[in-house]
Protein backbone atom coordinates (compact mmCIF):
# COMPACT_ATOMS: atom_id res chain seq x y z
CA UNK A 1 0.00 0.00 0.00
CA UNK A 2 1.47 3.42 -0.97
CA UNK A 3 2.64 5.51 1.93
CA UNK A 4 0.53 8.58 2.71
CA UNK A 5 1.84 10.01 6.00
CA UNK A 6 4.72 12.51 5.77
CA UNK A 7 6.52 14.76 8.24
CA UNK A 8 7.72 18.19 7.14
CA UNK A 9 10.32 20.33 8.94
CA UNK A 10 9.98 23.98 7.99
CA UNK A 11 11.53 27.30 8.92
CA UNK A 12 9.97 30.77 8.86
CA UNK A 13 10.19 32.94 5.78
CA UNK A 14 9.06 33.70 2.25
CA UNK A 15 11.15 30.77 1.01
CA UNK A 16 8.85 28.38 2.91
CA UNK A 17 5.55 29.66 1.49
CA UNK A 18 4.78 26.78 -0.90
CA UNK A 19 4.83 24.31 1.99
CA UNK A 20 2.53 26.45 4.15
CA UNK A 21 0.16 26.90 1.19
CA UNK A 22 0.19 23.22 0.16
CA UNK A 23 -0.81 22.26 3.68
CA UNK A 24 -3.42 24.96 4.34
CA UNK A 25 -5.15 24.82 0.94
CA UNK A 26 -5.41 21.03 0.92
CA UNK A 27 -2.96 20.46 -1.93
CA UNK A 28 -1.09 17.84 0.08
CA UNK A 29 -4.38 16.20 0.99
CA UNK A 30 -5.52 16.15 -2.66
CA UNK A 31 -2.24 14.43 -3.52
CA UNK A 32 -3.18 11.69 -1.06
CA UNK A 33 -0.80 12.91 1.64
CA UNK A 34 -1.35 13.30 5.35
CA UNK A 35 1.25 15.98 6.09
CA UNK A 36 2.35 17.02 9.57
CA UNK A 37 4.27 20.31 9.68
CA UNK A 38 6.79 21.33 12.34
CA UNK A 39 8.50 24.72 12.51
CA UNK A 40 12.15 24.15 13.43
CA UNK A 41 14.12 26.91 15.24
CA UNK A 42 17.13 26.74 12.89
CA UNK A 43 18.04 25.06 9.61
CA UNK A 44 21.11 23.50 11.21
CA UNK A 45 18.93 21.03 13.12
CA UNK A 46 17.16 19.71 10.04
CA UNK A 47 19.78 17.61 8.17
CA UNK A 48 20.17 15.40 11.23
CA UNK A 49 16.37 14.98 11.36
CA UNK A 50 16.28 14.00 7.68
CA UNK A 51 19.18 11.60 8.06
CA UNK A 52 17.68 9.99 11.16
CA UNK A 53 14.25 9.65 9.55
CA UNK A 54 12.50 11.74 12.23
CA UNK A 55 11.32 14.01 9.43
CA UNK A 56 10.76 13.14 5.76
CA UNK A 57 10.91 16.44 3.89
CA UNK A 58 12.22 19.91 4.65
CA UNK A 59 12.83 23.30 3.05
CA UNK A 60 16.42 24.20 3.94
CA UNK A 61 19.41 25.98 2.36
CA UNK A 62 20.73 24.04 -0.63
CA UNK A 63 24.22 24.99 0.53
CA UNK A 64 23.65 22.89 3.63
CA UNK A 65 22.58 19.97 1.42
CA UNK A 66 25.71 20.35 -0.72
CA UNK A 67 28.07 20.66 2.25
CA UNK A 68 27.22 17.51 4.17
CA UNK A 69 28.88 17.07 7.55
CA UNK A 70 31.36 14.17 7.93
CA UNK A 71 29.48 10.94 8.48
CA UNK A 72 26.12 12.52 7.64
CA UNK A 73 23.74 10.61 5.38
CA UNK A 74 23.45 12.28 1.95
CA UNK A 75 20.53 14.58 1.20
CA UNK A 76 18.96 15.60 -2.09
CA UNK A 77 17.61 18.98 -3.22
CA UNK A 78 14.43 18.21 -5.17
CA UNK A 79 12.85 21.52 -6.09
CA UNK A 80 13.67 25.19 -5.85
CA UNK A 81 11.89 27.47 -3.41
CA UNK A 82 13.92 30.38 -2.03
CA UNK A 83 15.25 32.70 -4.72
CA UNK A 84 17.85 35.47 -4.25
CA UNK A 85 16.52 35.32 -0.73
CA UNK A 86 19.04 36.98 1.60
CA UNK A 87 19.03 40.72 2.30
CA UNK A 88 21.54 43.07 3.91
CA UNK A 89 19.72 45.64 6.05
CA UNK A 90 21.31 48.69 7.67
CA UNK A 91 19.97 50.85 10.47
CA UNK A 92 17.58 53.56 9.31
CA UNK A 93 19.38 56.86 8.83
CA UNK A 94 22.83 55.27 8.71
CA UNK A 95 24.93 55.63 5.56
CA UNK A 96 26.49 52.40 4.23
CA UNK A 97 29.99 53.82 4.69
CA UNK A 98 29.28 54.37 8.39
CA UNK A 99 28.50 50.72 9.14
CA UNK A 100 30.95 49.24 11.67
CA UNK A 101 29.25 46.07 12.95
CA UNK A 102 27.33 43.36 11.07
CA UNK A 103 25.19 40.54 12.48
CA UNK A 104 25.57 37.34 10.47
CA UNK A 105 24.02 33.93 11.17
CA UNK A 106 26.00 30.71 11.36
CA UNK A 107 28.39 29.83 8.53
CA UNK A 108 27.17 28.11 5.38
CA UNK A 109 23.66 29.47 4.81
CA UNK A 110 22.69 31.99 2.16
CA UNK A 111 22.42 34.81 4.72
CA UNK A 112 26.05 34.21 5.69
CA UNK A 113 27.28 33.70 2.14
CA UNK A 114 25.43 36.72 0.76
CA UNK A 115 26.99 38.86 3.49
CA UNK A 116 30.43 37.46 2.67
CA UNK A 117 29.88 38.11 -1.03
CA UNK A 118 28.77 41.70 -0.48
CA UNK A 119 31.12 42.90 2.25
CA UNK A 120 33.96 43.65 -0.14
CA UNK A 121 31.74 45.35 -2.71
CA UNK A 122 30.35 47.61 0.01
CA UNK A 123 33.78 48.47 1.39
CA UNK A 124 32.95 46.78 4.69
CA UNK A 125 36.11 44.67 5.03
CA UNK A 126 37.02 46.69 8.14
CA UNK A 127 33.69 45.97 9.85
CA UNK A 128 33.35 43.66 12.82
CA UNK A 129 31.37 40.53 11.96
CA UNK A 130 29.28 39.30 14.87
CA UNK A 131 28.17 35.69 14.50
CA UNK A 132 24.90 34.31 15.84
CA UNK A 133 23.70 30.69 15.93
CA UNK A 134 20.56 31.46 13.94
CA UNK A 135 18.92 34.04 11.73
CA UNK A 136 16.68 34.97 14.64
CA UNK A 137 19.75 35.86 16.68
CA UNK A 138 21.01 38.22 13.98
CA UNK A 139 17.58 39.86 13.70
CA UNK A 140 17.33 40.34 17.47
CA UNK A 141 20.80 41.91 17.55
CA UNK A 142 19.72 44.35 14.86
CA UNK A 143 16.38 45.22 16.47
CA UNK A 144 18.13 45.53 19.83
CA UNK A 145 20.54 48.09 18.33
CA UNK A 146 23.51 45.85 19.02
CA UNK A 147 24.77 46.10 15.43
CA UNK A 148 24.64 48.54 12.54
CA UNK A 149 23.63 46.00 9.90
CA UNK A 150 22.38 42.44 9.60
CA UNK A 151 21.87 39.75 6.99
CA UNK A 152 18.37 38.26 6.97
CA UNK A 153 15.65 36.91 4.69
CA UNK A 154 12.19 38.15 3.80
CA UNK A 155 9.75 39.07 5.21
CA UNK A 156 12.04 40.35 7.97
CA UNK A 157 13.69 42.97 5.75
CA UNK A 158 10.24 44.22 4.77
CA UNK A 159 9.31 44.23 8.47
CA UNK A 160 12.35 46.41 9.29
CA UNK A 161 11.37 48.89 6.60
CA UNK A 162 7.68 48.92 7.60
CA UNK A 163 8.65 49.59 11.22
CA UNK A 164 11.13 52.28 10.20
CA UNK A 165 14.01 50.37 11.82
CA UNK A 166 16.14 49.57 8.80
CA UNK A 167 16.67 49.82 5.05
CA UNK A 168 17.38 46.95 2.65
CA UNK A 169 20.45 47.91 0.61
CA UNK A 170 21.61 44.70 -1.13
CA UNK A 171 20.20 41.27 -1.95
CA UNK A 172 21.63 37.92 -3.00
CA UNK A 173 20.72 38.76 -6.59
CA UNK A 174 23.10 41.73 -6.52
CA UNK A 175 26.05 39.38 -6.18
CA UNK A 176 24.65 36.12 -7.65
CA UNK A 177 21.67 36.79 -9.94
CA UNK A 178 19.32 33.82 -9.96
CA UNK A 179 20.85 32.07 -6.96
CA UNK A 180 18.56 29.60 -5.19
CA UNK A 181 18.12 29.62 -1.45
CA UNK A 182 16.14 27.26 0.76
CA UNK A 183 15.01 24.28 -1.31
CA UNK A 184 12.71 21.29 -0.93
CA UNK A 185 14.84 18.41 0.31
CA UNK A 186 14.73 14.80 1.45
CA UNK A 187 17.27 12.14 2.31
CA UNK A 188 18.82 10.27 -0.62
CA UNK A 189 17.56 7.05 1.00
CA UNK A 190 13.93 8.21 0.97
CA UNK A 191 14.22 9.40 -2.62
CA UNK A 192 15.36 5.94 -3.74
CA UNK A 193 13.00 3.98 -1.50
CA UNK A 194 9.81 5.94 -2.18
CA UNK A 195 10.02 7.79 -5.52
CA UNK A 196 6.24 7.77 -5.97
CA UNK A 197 5.82 9.51 -2.61
CA UNK A 198 8.48 12.06 -3.50
CA UNK A 199 6.74 12.75 -6.81
CA UNK A 200 3.43 13.48 -5.10
CA UNK A 201 5.14 15.89 -2.69
CA UNK A 202 6.94 17.72 -5.50
CA UNK A 203 3.72 17.91 -7.55
CA UNK A 204 1.85 19.52 -4.65
CA UNK A 205 4.78 21.83 -3.89
CA UNK A 206 4.98 23.13 -7.46
CA UNK A 207 1.23 23.71 -7.54
CA UNK A 208 1.46 25.60 -4.25
CA UNK A 209 4.24 27.81 -5.62
CA UNK A 210 1.97 28.65 -8.56
CA UNK A 211 -0.75 29.57 -6.04
CA UNK A 212 1.65 32.03 -4.36
CA UNK A 213 2.29 33.69 -7.72
CA UNK A 214 -1.39 33.79 -8.65
CA UNK A 215 -2.74 35.02 -5.32
CA UNK A 216 -0.01 36.63 -3.17
CA UNK A 217 -2.60 38.27 -0.92
CA UNK A 218 -4.06 34.90 0.07
CA UNK A 219 -0.58 33.40 0.37
CA UNK A 220 0.42 36.21 2.74
CA UNK A 221 -2.60 35.55 4.94
CA UNK A 222 -1.82 31.83 5.03
CA UNK A 223 1.82 32.44 5.92
CA UNK A 224 1.23 34.98 8.67
CA UNK A 225 0.58 32.53 11.56
CA UNK A 226 3.58 30.41 10.55
CA UNK A 227 6.04 33.27 10.25
CA UNK A 228 4.64 35.40 13.06
CA UNK A 229 4.57 38.56 10.93
CA UNK A 230 1.44 40.44 9.85
CA UNK A 231 0.05 39.57 6.43
CA UNK A 232 0.52 43.11 5.08
CA UNK A 233 4.26 42.91 5.75
CA UNK A 234 4.48 39.53 4.05
CA UNK A 235 2.64 41.01 1.07
CA UNK A 236 5.21 43.81 0.94
CA UNK A 237 7.96 41.19 0.88
CA UNK A 238 6.27 39.25 -1.93
CA UNK A 239 6.49 42.34 -4.13
CA UNK A 240 10.28 42.03 -4.14
CA UNK A 241 10.92 38.35 -3.41
CA UNK A 242 8.95 35.20 -4.25
CA UNK A 243 9.60 31.45 -4.25
CA UNK A 244 10.81 29.98 -7.53
CA UNK A 245 10.69 26.23 -8.15
CA UNK A 246 13.10 26.64 -11.07
CA UNK A 247 15.86 28.18 -8.96
CA UNK A 248 17.91 24.99 -8.62
CA UNK A 249 18.48 24.95 -12.38
CA UNK A 250 20.84 27.94 -12.23
CA UNK A 251 24.08 26.01 -11.95
CA UNK A 252 26.16 29.06 -12.86
CA UNK A 253 25.01 30.96 -9.77
CA UNK A 254 25.32 27.83 -7.64
CA UNK A 255 28.88 27.22 -8.80
CA UNK A 256 29.81 30.80 -7.85
CA UNK A 257 28.38 30.25 -4.37
CA UNK A 258 30.21 26.92 -4.02
CA UNK A 259 33.47 28.53 -5.10
CA UNK A 260 33.08 31.09 -2.32
CA UNK A 261 32.34 28.28 0.16
CA UNK A 262 35.57 26.59 -0.89
CA UNK A 263 37.53 29.84 -0.59
CA UNK A 264 36.12 30.35 2.91
CA UNK A 265 37.06 26.80 3.88
CA UNK A 266 33.49 25.60 4.33
CA UNK A 267 34.06 22.78 1.81
CA UNK A 268 37.21 21.13 0.47
CA UNK A 269 35.94 20.52 -3.06
CA UNK A 270 32.98 21.45 -5.26
CA UNK A 271 30.35 18.71 -4.68
CA UNK A 272 28.07 17.24 -7.31
CA UNK A 273 25.02 15.01 -7.42
CA UNK A 274 23.13 16.70 -4.59
CA UNK A 275 20.37 18.03 -6.90
CA UNK A 276 17.78 15.54 -8.14
CA UNK A 277 15.51 17.40 -10.57
CA UNK A 278 13.82 14.39 -12.17
CA UNK A 279 10.66 14.81 -10.07
CA UNK A 280 10.43 18.50 -10.96
CA UNK A 281 10.96 17.58 -14.62
CA UNK A 282 8.04 15.14 -14.51
CA UNK A 283 5.78 17.63 -12.77
CA UNK A 284 6.46 20.26 -15.39
CA UNK A 285 5.94 17.86 -18.27
CA UNK A 286 2.51 16.97 -16.91
CA UNK A 287 1.44 20.46 -15.81
CA UNK A 288 3.76 23.00 -17.48
CA UNK A 289 1.64 25.96 -16.35
CA UNK A 290 2.30 25.11 -12.69
CA UNK A 291 6.02 25.94 -12.83
CA UNK A 292 7.31 29.31 -11.66
CA UNK A 293 9.37 31.10 -14.28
Amino acid sequence: MPRTSIRFSLLRGICQLPAYVAHETGLFQRAGLDARLTITPTAWMVPEQLSAGTTDFAVIPWTRIAAAEPGEAPLRALCGSGYEEAVLVIRAGLAPEDVRTIAIPREGGMKDLTAMGLIESLGWSHCEQRRFPSGDGAIIAFVGEGVDAASMVEPYAAMMERLGIGTAIRRTGDVWPGAPGCSLAASAALVEEAPELVQRVVDAYVEAAAFVDADPDAAARIASPYIGVRAETIRDALRVNRPNVEALRDRTAMTCVLELMRTLGYIDAIPDGFVDARFLDRTQRRVPSAANA
